[in-house]
């Protein structure tokens, strides 16, 4: 098949870690990466951000076109919606004059959707949409801070119905399209995020530690991802206060993700937020700010750390967690959405709720005081990764889905039926 992937906001080229490079960037860039590897053609559109890019990229035999739509500039995502028009136009004048028309749209989030919406109305191209954060799920829990127009939901609402397929990440997902959006359970398919098994394994820690110049006689806790409210990392930081005042524990934290490489305020305003925190809550000395960094190095700081910790206020699905499992790292995490669905509870990690210092300071110290509980969690998330959330088998899932809404299944069971075989 040749599959246009949409992802507006969020280039497969980024670097993860910023305020809006994170996890659809990861799935954007893995899933067109596995779906080459198993033999479709794959191109990615994304909003050209920069006025040097040229109009297309390449990376592992995949084509990044950026689409001139708006200014060259980076733009918070917020501020997106009203360029989409320019998009839409642009995607359907380029697959007019390509020589092969496309089998299928996957769009990722829903200013791509409206993008492909157009696609469908003026080509006639199916159209699978994965939302990866529902904007009502978002008001719900952002209020005021939510910065996307009340036009997210009627927008959501029409590719709830007019999509082929709508992914949901996990049964959190599933249950909020057919809760808040009244979707059609005939039009959902389950299909989850994963991690790559050559990018992600377990190594040595005391190597690890020695690579990242941490200690190696501290207990450790990683937090990674964007830095961003919603994350909940200043309800980590309050955590290690509780240790030490309440269990009179002492944790190190480090933080990676950011807007640079750079742990500076000026670069990640967040990081300011965050060290105010700390002072208060006295663990100033015991929070570390790593900065950003490239995706070959993060295995090292999973590998690295004693647990990783992630407890944002929701969470569509969450990639940081399997990769953490996938090293080995036996993970606490946010009750909340995906979280709730990779990580199994008392047996490849701890649920606690969000916003909840308290619970997440017993959780972390359960840990530190029994090495073999975490290290028998760390080998049971390794198991369950590897077994239900790896990248390879996440593309083969929609590749089924691309197959069946774009009528290439049926087409392929006709050959079969006359004698022709399979394509």
């Amino acid at each position: 098949m040749k599959i246009a992937l949409i992802s507006e906001h969020a280039s497969p080229l980024a670097i993860a870690g910023g305020v809006d490079s994170g996890g659809q960037n990861i799935y954007v860039a893995n899933v067109a990466r596995q779906l080459v590897r198993i033999g479709h053609d794959v191109d990615v559109f994304t909003r050209c951000d920069r006025s040097l890019l040229p109009l297309i990229s390449r990376f592992e035999n995949i084509r990044v076109i950026n689409v001139p739509a708006g200014p060259p500039v980076q733009l918070p995502k917020e501020q997106l919606l009203p360029h989409m028009d320019a998009f839409a136009s642009f995607m359907i004048d380029f697959m007019q004059q390509e020589a092969h028309s496309y089998d299928i749209v996957h769009a990722n989030f829903f200013m791509s959707g409206l993008v492909g919406l157009r696609i469908k109305d003026a080509l006639g191209v199916p159209l699978v949409t994965t939302f990866h954060a529902l904007g009502r799920v978002r008001r719900l829990h952002q209020g005021e801070s939510d910065g996307f127009p009340d036009a997210r939901f009627d927008i959501e609402d029409e590719l709830v119905k007019r999509s082929d397929s709508v992914i949901a990440e996990c049964p959190q997902d599933e249950n909020d399209l057919l809760h808040l959006y009244d979707a059609d359970p005939a039009r959902i398919d389950l299909v989850p995020c994963g991690f790559d098994r050559a990018e992600f394994q377990p190594l040595d820690k005391r190597q690890a530690r020695e690579r990242l110049g941490w200690p190696q006689d501290r207990f450790i806790v990683l937090q990674l991802g964007r830095m961003v409210p919603r994350k909940g990392i200043d309800n980590v930081v309050r955590a290690l206060g509780v240790c030490r005042a309440e269990h009179d524990e002492s944790v190190e934290l480090y933080v990676v993700g950011g807007n640079s490489d750079e742990a500076n305020e000026i670069a990640t305003p967040e990081i300011g937020r965050l060290r105010d925190t700390a002072r208060e809550c006295g663990v100033e000395a015991h929070v570390h700010f790593a900065g950003r960094h490239g995706r070959s190095d993060l295995k090292h700081f999973y590998n690295a750390a004693d647990v990783f910790v992630t407890t944002p206020w929701y969470e569509p699905f969450g990639i940081t967690p399997l990769e953490a499992m996938a090293c080995g790292t036996p993970v606490i995490g946010a009750d909340v959405g995906g979280i709730r669905y990779s990580v199994a509870h008392g047996e490849t990690g701890l649920l606690v709720p969000p916003k909840h210092p308290a619970a997440l300071a017993q959780a972390i110290v359960t840990l530190k005081r029994d090495a073999a509980l975490a290290r028998r969690m760390g080998e049971a998330g390794l198991a369950r990764a590897n077994a239900m959330f790896t990248w390879s088998s996440v593309a083969q899932a929609l590749a089924q889905v691309y197959a069946r809404v774009s009528g290439a299944e049926s087409q392929d069971a006709a050959r079969v039926a006359m004698g022709g075989g399979s394509r």
